[in-house]
């Protein structure tokens, strides 16, 4: 090759491999806000507005004020800036760790979007002719998910996955009793690496949950299903696929088996992010699944809430949904409270519309080709990340299978050579400003770690959280104390898990803190 004038270029250095970034958290020892409350202080002073004194009924006025936290602006604010700074996210980390969470990249300006005042400002009682914009928004965003799942109708009230799992429970059962067959109809079927969700909701509905292993292959048995599936079957739930990122090619057989026994198919869409454009479930014969907006369509998990949730279904559920429902004539959007089959409520109002317009935004930046391309970089990045982390000695995996769009890996290897458990290497890569989740329980996959690097991590990204992996390994084998003392660049150290499995200690509020444990 030759530059101008015919001067050769001279040879290019290959770049040296970066070493480990730097990071130590910050550490505040920030005490709880009540802590800081001080009897007369206040954010501001509230001057009177000559707003007629309205006199309340004793049955809701308090016999005293609220106990709430007494504080400066300041105070207030330099109290969450340190909380914050306090916490390893996903706009600071790379957070592929996070497995079947889907945590990827929301965008700011969809953030505009929802503070703005004319959806900012909203409230649930206004009437429905100053609240068409919103509910436009809501009726676009249904019929987008129902062309993306194949389903007939969407339900948007959910205020998160599970709510929508539940939803879909509610709506199993009332199918069945419009049939006459509810009672005796009375097991749900899920799989192991389905979502917990799924058995947890059916369990609370009241159903005797049947859960099948996988089998030699890593799929779930077929031949399991076959005996489980019968005249007690109200349903099948299922995520596909599963939570070790392996997508069940018979999936439209399970569907069969379950119809054939006169129950229902609902698909668990969590882990869709590596199927958007690609296939539906309406295609595979389900008669109901749900997705995480949360999840596949990027609005913020907002650590547990408020999430969003949407429950799809096939025109013969259709009758059951969540009342009300958003309906269009051509002219103008009206709520319909209207629907005597339906399942109910599943939260006040209409659903969690900051993270509806969200969604709605997304995949209107995106398109149906964009979808499909975030699925393609999902899977793309997940197999390159895969063979990254495979290289590294000590990990494997269960099954000798493709993998979608996470995958559930195992330490088993190095923890035989070094006694170091997963959750200690997990622990330890904090320090390097990355985590990762382990997995649900009972662990079927010995020393688990689960990745899922969605679409919007780089190359660089995924090669930076590999030699992490990799560098803590390598400690493992060298300290192993080193790792098991981990961590030594957090915000805290170690917790005592004890109290974890003893109710008694939990204190949910700061008044029941103060009773436990300050009293």
């Amino acid at each position: 090759m030759s530059g101008h004038a015919g001067e050769p270029f001279a040879e290019l250095p290959v770049a040296p491999k970066p070493p480990l970034r730097r990071f130590h958290q910050a550490r505040w020892d920030e005490p709880i806000i009540f802590e800081q409350s001080r009897p007369g202080r206040r954010g501001v002073a509230v001057p009177a507005a000559g707003v007629p004194a309205v006199e309340l009924p004793a049955s809701v006025r308090r016999a005293e004020p609220p106990k709430l936290p007494e504080m400066s602006q300041l105070h207030v604010l330099r109290h969450y800036v340190r909380l914050s700074q306090e916490n390893l996210g996903v706009d600071q980390a790379i957070a592929v760790g996070q497995g079947t969470c889907t945590m990827k990249y929301s965008p700011k300006v969809n953030d505009r979007f929802v503070t703005d005042p004319r959806i900012a400002e909203l409230h649930p009682l206004q009437p429905e002719d100053t609240v068409q914009g919103v509910l436009e928004i809501y009726w676009r965003l249904e019929r987008m998910l129902a062309e993306i799942s194949g389903m007939y109708r969407v339900s948007l009230q959910p205020a998160s996955g599970s709510a929508a799992i539940y939803a879909n429970v509610a709506m199993i059962r009332a199918y069945h009793a419009s049939r006459g067959d509810a009672e005796q109809r009375d097991q749900v079927i899920t799989t192991m690496f389905s979502h917990p969700s799924n058995a947890a909701c059916a369990k609370v509905a009241g159903y005797e949950v049947i859960t099948l292993l996988p089998d030699e292959n890593g799929y779930p048995d077929i031949e399991a299903l076959r005996a489980a599936a019968g005249p007690r079957t109200a349903a099948l739930m299922i995520t596909n696929p599963e939570d070790t990122g392996i997508f069940n090619p018979r999936i439209e057989e399970f569907v069969r088996i379950v119809h054939e026994a006169g129950g229902l198919a609902c698909y668990d869409q969590a882990n869709a992010n590596g199927l958007l454009g690609i296939t539906r479930a309406a295609d595979a014969g389900f008669d109901l699944c749900h997705f995480n907006l949360h999840k596949t369509f990027s609005t913020p998990h907002a650590c547990g809430g408020p999430a969003a949730g949407a429950s799809c279904v096939s025109e013969a559920l259709a009758p059951f949904l969540p009342s009300p429902t958003v309906e269009f004539d051509g002219e103008s959007y009206r709520l319909d409270d209207d629907r005597p089959q339906s399942v109910g409520k599943m939260r006040p109002f209409l659903g969690v519309t900051p993270n509806v317009v969200r969604a709605y935004a997304w995949i209107m930046a995106l398109g149906a080709e964009g979808l499909r391309e975030v699925a393609e970089t999902a899977v793309l990045n997940n197999n390159y990340l895969m063979r990254k982390v495979l290289d590294i000695p000590g990990t494997g995996t269960h099954w000798d299978r493709n993998r979608l769009e996470q995958v559930r890996y195992s330490w088993q290897g190095l923890f035989e050579e070094t006694g170091v458990h997963s959750e200690e290497i997990g622990v330890r890569a904090a320090d390097f400003g990355v985590h990762y989740w382990t997995s649900h329980h009972p662990f079927l996959v010995p020393e688990p770690f689960t990745l899922e690097p969605t679409e919007s991590y780089s190359k660089e990204d995924l090669d930076e959280y590999a030699a992490i992996l990799a560098h803590v390994a390598d400690e493992a084998r060298r300290d192993p104390d080193l790792v098991r003392g981990a961590p030594y660049n957090q915000t805290i150290h170690k917790i005592d898990p004890a109290t974890l499995d003893d109710p008694k200690q939990w204190s949910p509020t700061w008044r029941a803190y103060t009773r436990k444990h300050l009293a």
